[in-house]
């Protein structure tokens, strides 16, 4: 892979290896550079790019978490934040490795918590010294805020309403929701409105048409969000469908 990607965010963990060639990223306000081998780790809601280190370019296998999985396989305790996020291969436990080596086979159900549980116990173990300022969880509340965010992301809620469902103040809300899943409850919607139009993308919606049924103002809108999310404009993005950039798995709550 040779081509840049523009500074984005993901609403995910991003744990990612490099296969080939040298991969480098901007990150929290820093320039890394992550050799063969070695793993990268994004937490949820950091803005990041990614290019070549060479022009020989790289081959990298990523995997993309949903931090609710993360959420479930801690027993509810905050988020864990790894600070340096360039790993070598000895810090990592065999099975994110194992999977990501047989990528195209099909991952069921006790496959995915193993896969889970194994990255989760690595991000704490690797947070241990930089662990993120602890905030106490109502995870079952956050877990009714975010079902709602779901159900309909094209609804935009009123403060009022996410105090109503869970049961307490919007700072609060705020407050946890981030701590339980990465991300602000504003951001998790549109990146749900976007996974809507990506889908719509897929199926040859055209672009005003896709930006109207995700509940953006306008196409212009769409453009904005779209490109701050992904480093790309849906045109571009759709332009791309068929262009290997890169082999990913996302394990996520629906």
């Amino acid at each position: 892979m040779g081509e840049a990607f523009s500074p984005h965010r993901h609403d995910t963990y991003a744990v990612g290896v490099t296969l080939a060639g040298v991969q480098t990223f901007r990150y929290r306000g820093e320039r890394h550079h992550c050799l063969p081998g070695q793993w990268h780790i994004l937490h949820p809601d950091e803005l990041h790019d990614g290019a070549a280190g060479t022009e020989d370019g790289f081959g990298y296998r990523i995997i993309y978490l949903d931090p609710a999985l993360v959420q479930n396989a801690l027993g509810g305790r905050a988020l864990p934040f790894v600070a340096d996020p360039v790993i070598r291969p000895t810090g990592m436990p065999p099975l994110p490795t194992g999977y990501l080596a047989h990528i195209d086979e099909p991952l069921d159900d006790l496959a995915a918590a193993e896969m889970t549980t194994a990255v989760a116990d690595m991000l704490c173990a690797h947070a241990a010294a930089s662990p993120l300022p602890r905030v106490a969880v109502d995870v079952e509340a956050m877990k009714r805020v975010r079902a709602l965010l779901m159900d309909d992301p094209t609804t935009r809620h009123r403060a009022e309403r996410l105090e109503t469902v869970a049961g307490m103040d919007r700072w609060s809300v705020a407050r946890q929701f981030r701590a339980a899943f990465g991300t602000s409850p504003t951001r998790f919607r549109t990146l749900r409105q976007l996974d809507m139009a990506r889908g719509l993308l897929r199926t040859g919606h055209r672009p005003a048409e896709v930006a109207t049924a995700a509940g953006f103002a306008d196409q212009a809108h769409l453009t904005r969000m779209f490109k701050r999310a992904y480093g790309l404009t849906p045109a571009a993005w759709s332009a791309a469908l068929g262009i290997d950039v890169g082999i990913g798995l996302r394990l996520g709550i629906g």
